[in-house]
Order: structure tokens, then sequence, then C-alpha cells
């Protein structure tokens, strides 16, 4: 599903879900989990539909067998959790509407509970209740309807994006900010790249939704493929979310992705319910940015937080509540000394962090430098504006290796911030080849030269793939414009089947020359094949060079800059450039035109 497919359908779903809401006069809060949960029980059926045939087959197949399983067995085997015909979607779609259609939901969310303990109590079951009025008790079945439209080919990134989606619309409507628990997607699937995490255990000390782990769920499955792995997923999740309805969101987000592991709710300043230190093949966040309000006395004593040191305050009260010494002066740097703590000696993290937090001073600086002395920081990159959905404040990625700490420090900067494909006026995302060309850049300084070769031949193959497209497409078009319409209905008819076919020759040509350009985009950074600095992109430094920028983590100090007078994106400016031409092409062939008329024209006045 493309990001414009997504986005008509995220529209189309609220737009009808929330029409309802305000004809029922329920408050968003009200109508939010109910909602939920039914987002979560299309998404459990889609994924469960999947593998019903598989289920039933075994079931036949031991038939004749002393070891019998049940069918909750072969199924929590085979995608992570069971539905009972009663907990269906189909099922509960096609009850009458005579029938108590809240009680049935509620049954079918006991249902699977039942079979899959991890999601006790997280379920909504007695809020669909609510949507029923004395005079009216058809709203369940018309939402029920709703998410039908859900198609059955959807996967797991776009439940969790829908997810998001709606989460956010109910936060926005009920006045608050919203997105503190969302993570774009493209952000997620760059962490996941250059962190890599195929197997181990991954914690996530600010889970949210646990989209993060769904995203490293897909990544594995992707690279076993490409490895042609065809050992067992061996991956362990936990989280911790301070947020009690969003621990239940994030379980059953869990659940419908077939994931194993644990979400317990937690504050992560001040509990530490799987004992962290040390303990994590690869920890994963985008924790809450500048927090100010965090009490000293019950960090400052534990280990996980105070290794490269502990932010605080060094004055005294002001009569401002940032000057407080009771509090520390932020709650950024605890975040980041809880990632590089929590890894195992060859662990990996990323994290999201504000851009401030790069040239922090007072006991920031000191933190920071201590952490880049002992060679942890492994990178350090800078996003795009507008990546997130409700907050503007410009953001970097954090990269640890903690393979790396006790050699000597060298830190990778990345400005990525002209790298972005515009979604909206106000929103920016990744596409998959700038995840790819941009994890590459990490591959490559990791030495994983080989890495670049086949992203070039995915590259490649893919073109070649749109030019064969394009060239039975150019010979469809061809016969097209021979044929030779009759009459006048006729003639409007070819010329719309015309029309569509030269533009999807046009569309199957862009997507070739699309991944040509991103061959391009790597030959002309990495000729060689080899890591090497680019200006106004990335720069490999030194302990002693970071030393000189007083221990700044800014990538912008040491990237450089390309001078871009018009503002644009290399990609924006060769776009227009197309355009322009073509639209230059176009001209000349009037003009052409044009001239040959007229000199027609004065032959015959001659």
């Amino acid at each position: 599903m493309t990001a414009e497919q997504l986005k008509e359908l995220e529209d189309r779903l609220w737009e009808a879900a929330d029409k309802l809401r305000v004809d029922s006069g329920l408050k968003a809060s009200e109508y939010a989990t109910p909602i939920l949960g039914l987002i979560f029980l299309r998404f459990a059926s889609i994924r469960y539909n999947k593998v019903k045939q598989l289920i039933t087959a075994e079931l036949e197949a031991q038939k004749n067998s002393r070891m019998l399983r049940e069918p909750h067995e072969i199924a929590i085997e085979k995608c992570g959790f069971y539905l009972p015909p009663e907990a269906e979607y189909d099922y509960l779609l096609t009850l009458p509407e005579k029938e108590n259609i809240a009680k049935a939901i509620k049954v079918a969310m006991e249902k699977i509970e039942l079979y899959k303990p991890e999601l006790q109590d997280s379920l909504p079951k007695d809020e669909y209740f609510k949507l029923i009025k004395p005079d009216d008790n058809s709203l369940p079945k018309t939402l029920l309807k709703i998410f039908a439209d859900i198609p059955e080919n959807v996967t797991g990134d776009v439940f969790g994006k829908v997810y998001e989606y709606f989460l956010n619309e109910f936060a926005l409507a009920e006045g608050q900010g919203g997105g503190e628990f969302f993570t774009p997607t493209s952000v997620v699937k760059l962490m996941v790249e250059i962190i890599e995490p195929y197997k181990g255990t991954i914690f996530d000390p600010a889970c949210g939704s646990a989209g993060m782990f769904v995203q490293s769920s897909q990544f594995i499955d992707r690279r076993r493929e490409e490895l042609h792995d065809t050992d067992t997923k061996d991956l362990m999740v936990y989280g911790a979310e301070r947020t009690p309805e969003t621990v239940k969101l994030a379980r059953m987000n869990l659940a419908v992705n077939g994931l194993r592991g644990e979400i317990k709710p937690a504050n992560s300043y001040y509990e530490d319910p799987y004992d962290s230190y040390g303990r994590f093949d690869y920890v994963m966040a985008n924790p809450p940015f500048n927090v100010d309000d965090v009490n000293l006395d019950r960090v400052k004593g534990q280990k996980r937080f105070n290794e490269y040191g502990i932010p605080q305050n060094k004055t005294k009260k002001t009569g401002k509540k940032k000057d407080d010494p009771n509090t520390v002066p932020n709650g950024n740097y605890l975040w980041i000394n809880l990632f590089a703590t929590s890894l195992k000696p060859q662990g990996r993290a990323a994290l999201v962090m504000a851009n401030s937090a790069s040239d922090a001073r007072n006991s920031e600086a000191d933190i920071r430098k201590n952490l880049i002395k002992s060679g942890v920081i492994d990178c350090m990159l800078t996003l795009p504006k507008n990546m997130f959905y409700t907050v503007t404040l410009p953001a970097t990625l954090w990269f640890f290796d903690k393979s790396k700490e006790g050699s000597e420090p060298k830190v990778l900067f990345i400005d990525a911030r002209n790298i972005f494909r515009q979604v909206t006026r106000a929103l920016r995302e990744f596409t998959e080849e700038h995840i790819q060309n941009i994890a590459t850049i990490m591959r490559l300084y990791r030495g994983e030269n080989d890495r670049l070769k086949e992203l070039i031949a995915q590259y490649q193959n893919n073109a070649k793939d749109y030019k064969k497209q394009a060239a039975k497409q150019a010979s469809k078009v061809e016969q097209i414009e021979q044929a030779e319409p009759e009459n006048t209905k006729e003639i409007k008819r070819w010329e719309k089947q015309l029309e569509e076919a030269r533009n999807q020759h046009k569309v199957l040509l862009d997507k070739e020359q699309y991944y040509y350009d991103q061959i391009q985009w790597l030959q002309e950074r990495f000729p060689n094949g080899l890591y090497e600095d680019v200006t106004g992109l990335c720069k490999a430094t030194t302990l002693a060079e970071i030393e000189e920028q007083d221990w700044s983590l800014n990538p912008g100090r040491y990237v450089g800059v390309v001078i871009e007078e018009d503002g644009l994106t290399e990609e924006a400016f060769l776009a227009e450039m197309k355009e322009r031409h073509k639209k230059l092409n176009e001209l000349n062939e009037q003009a052409n035109s044009l001239v040959a008329q007229i000199d027609k024209n004065l032959f015959l006045v001659k």
C-alpha cells in the first residue's frame, strides 16, 4: 500500500467513524477505546485468515496420529494468537441487526484473552455498551461495517499506522497535543536498518504503541529472506510505557504481529521493571524530549543513569522551575545514559532526541564528553524538518555501539536534512530507497562494502523490470494508436484509452529512471565502493576533531554544506529540471507546428 493509498484509507475511515461519534454525542475519550478495539479485531482477523487453511490442514493431518494438538495451540504457533469462531470479524459482521452486537463484541474480546494471557485485561469489553442508546443500538454494527473496509491484503505496519492515526486524531479531538506516542514509520525503519536487530532482545523504555518492535520484526523477516536463512525467528521484545491505555494498545500490537515479549506499565525515570543495566542486545526508543520535572534524588543513585554523569542544576533556586536543584534540568541525558548502560557488551542502540541535546551545556556537556571519550557513540544523524505528525521540533538520531567502547573514539556524522519526500505541505518522509541509501553510508563506514554492491544490483534489477514493463506498454500504446475508430462515440473512447495507456507508459518510464537515479546518487558519492567523507552529507571524525568543536555532536558542524541557492533538494532540483525540459520540448514542437502552418499559409497566398 502506497503512502497516498494509506492516507486515503485513514481519512476515509476517520471521516466515517468521527461522523458517527458526533451524531452519537459521545466524547472522543469515550469513543476512542472501543474504536481502537475494533481496529485491532479487524487486523487480527486479517492475520488469522492467512493461516486458517494451514491450521485446518494440520488438524486434518493429525487425525490418525497419537499426538493430537488443539486448534488454539496450532494457531498460536503459526500467528501468535487464536480467534475462536465467535471472535472472528466476519462472524460479528454478519450477526443480525436484532442481536446484541455490543455483548457479542465483548464475548469476542474475552475469548481472545482466554487463549492469549499476555492480553489479559488489555482488550476493551464493557466500553461497547456505552455506544448503545435507549432508542438506538445500531452504532456497534455500523462501526463494524466501517472497519470492514480495511482490505484483506494489508500488512502489520499498516495496522500500526492506522492505529497511530486514530490515536492522534482522538488526542486532537480532546484538545490535547497528541503525537507523543508516535514515531513516523520511515524514521523507525531507518533506525532499524542501521542497528540491524537481527535476533536477541530489544528494549524500548518508552515504547508507546510498540511500533519499533513491529518494524524490527519486519526487518528480520526481510533480511532472513535475503540471506535464505530458514532458522526460526529469535527475537524477544521488552517494553515499558507509563500510560495505561497505551500499554494495552502496545500489547494488542504485539499480539496481532505475532511478536513474543512483554509490555509493562512503568515510568522509566523511577521504575526499572526489567533490571535493564547491561541486559539487552538492542535498545530503541523515541523518548519524550526536554522533560524538566524529574526528581533528582530519585534518579541520581541509579547506576543506569549515572555511569557517565548525572544531569543536574548548578545554581540555587531563582524562582524558576528549571533552576530547581531538586530536579534534573532536562531529562534528555537521563535517556541517553539509559540507552548506553542498558546494552550488552556487543549491543547497539538507536534513539530519537531533540537537536538541542547535541550542544547542551553545563552538566550535560560533561556527560556528553564522557560518552564520546568512552567510544560508545557510533553515529549522529540529523533528520529533515517536518518528519513528525504533530511536532515541528528538529530531531537527531543517536546511534550507540557498545562493542566500540574502549577503542579509539570515532564518530560518523550524517546530515540527512536534504533527503526526503514531501508527502503534504507540512509532512515529509523517507522513501524506502532513502532509508537504504542512508543505511548504506553506515554499512560502508563499518567496512561492509558488499552491501553497497547488493543494493546497486537490486536497483538495477528493479530498473530492468520497469524497462520491460514500459516496453510492453509502449507496444500497447502503438496498437491503440493504429486503431481506426469509425464514429464520434468510438473516437472519444479511443482518445481516453490512448491517454490512459500513455500515462501508464510514462509512469513505468519514471519508475525505471527513479532507480537509475538512486544508482547515480550512490555512485557519485562513493565511486570506489568504499566509505569516504562527502561534503554536506557525511564525515567520519576523530576525537581530536570533536574536541576542537568543544565536544559538540551536531552533524552540521562537521559535514560542511553544499551551497544551494534555490533551496531545493537534489531530487527536487532534478525533477524540476526534467519537468522544465519536457515543457521546453512541448513548446518547441508547438513552435515547429506553427512555423509549418505559417509556411503553408504563405504558400497558399502566393
